[in-house]
Parts: structure tokens; sequence; C-alpha cells
């Protein structure tokens, strides 16, 4: 039996740091290596990440992002989430090297909060809800979504750029995510414009258009624990 060393994050908390969608972090070692699924299914978080390898001379950080069900090219919290702890462990980044492409990553630890520029393309292919009012979001019945991955939204403040959102993603094992950084880089792209979007119970994620295709996306990352799991 082998263990290994879980820390737990939560990426795009609200402003008191509430909410936000866990993370698991995993330091790859050969105990996890080939088991990466398993663990990560096991472990139930929406998204899970290894660091296969930190080269701090370099500046970046290579990483393998899964979800219970499937391995991602890329995806937004947990590059987020994952830049900030490396920052917060004092090994800080410039870059994260995922499948989909080297992501460019900034931290603000004093305000514990960290962006990541993306490209909509390395986004999953949503099927994009646009509804009337958040009311109308908030009613939605997770369980009646029993394939793909659907993005829920509509105006809280147009003007302001305020977006209501959910997330439902049966097709990658996830019933609900809590905050989903890829569909927020996707949905910037779509409406051309900066947004504030309150995601799940109060999930808050903060995007802006930077040109050349890139969207920034980020928010506020917190410690959450430590789990020490048994292989």
């Amino acid at each position: 039996m082998d263990e290994i060393e879980v820390v737990v994050v939560r990426v795009f908390t609200d402003q008191r740091g509430t909410n936000g969608n866990e993370l698991g972090i995993v330091t790859s070692s050969p105990a996890t290596a080939g088991r990466e699924q398993d663990i990560a299914a096991a472990l139930g978080f929406s998204e899970t990440v290894f660091i296969d390898a930190l080269d701090e001379s370099g500046g970046i950080a290579t990483i393998r992002i899964f979800t219970p069900a499937a391995e991602l090219p890329f995806a937004g919290h947990p590059s987020v989430g994952t830049a900030w702890w490396l920052a917060h462990e004092r090994t800080p980044v410039g870059a994260l090297a995922e499948k989909a492409g080297d992501v460019a990553v900034s931290v603000d630890l004093d305000a514990d909060e960290a962006a990541i520029d993306a490209r909509a393309e390395w986004a999953p292919a949503f099927t994009w809800l646009p509804l009337a009012t958040p009311a109308d979001v908030d009613a939605l019945d997770p369980f009646s979504f029993t394939e793909g991955q659907h993005y829920a939204y509509a105006w809280i403040d147009e003007a302001a750029g305020t977006l209501r959102a959910r997330m439902f993603a049966p097709a990658m094992g996830i019933v609900e995510d809590e905050a989903t950084g890829a569909a927020a880089v996707a949905i910037t792209a779509k409406l051309g414009r900066a947004l504030r979007i309150t995601q799940g119970e109060g999930s808050e994620l903060v995007t802006e258009p930077l040109g050349e295709g890139l969207i920034r996306v980020g928010g506020t990352v917190v410690y959450d624990r430590t789990i020490d799991a048994t292989l």
C-alpha cells in the first residue's frame, strides 16, 4: 500500500474566501505513475492536478489534469489553483506546461489572487444555455443533464458585465461544477467582453479579453486542507 499527500485548495472563492471549487494537487511520484485516473476518480474532485515536473530556473511546471472520468488537455480552475499553490510554496512559475499548450500565469499572494491567460479553443465544447434571468439558472436541476457539457447563464447586469452561471458535465463525471475557468474563457470569447461571473453556490470568476485570441481568467484562491490518501 502506498500513501500520497493531496493538497486541497479552493479556487475562485468569493471576496470573503468562501465557496470556490475544490482542487486536489498531487506531486507525481512512482506511486502515482499510471494510476492518475484511478486516483482522480477515488478523490472525487471535479479536477485533480498531478505536478509532473517543476523547473524553477526556467519558471515552468509541467502538469496533467484529470476529472473523475477523463484527462483534460486544459482546465481553468486547476491551472489557477496550481499557479497560486506553487507561489504559496515559494516555488513560483511564469507558465504551466499543459497538453493544450503553455499557459502563462500571474499571482498576487498579498491578495490571494491568481490568473491565467488561455485560449477559448482549449476549452471543451460546451452546449450554451442562455436564459432570461438568474432565477431561471438557479431553477435548473443538475440531474436532468445526462450527457455532454452544458453551461447555463443569464445576465445579472448586462451593462456591468455580470453573469450568473452554472455548469453541468456528466461526460466528465461531474454532476455540477462549482466554478469552471475553461467555460469562463470560452463564454468571454463568445460574448466578446470582460465579465464577472457568479457560478455555483457563489464562486466568483473575473475575465478579460487580451487580444490575439487570449483570455485572462482569475480570482481568489485559498488553502483548504491536506489529505493523506492510501492507494
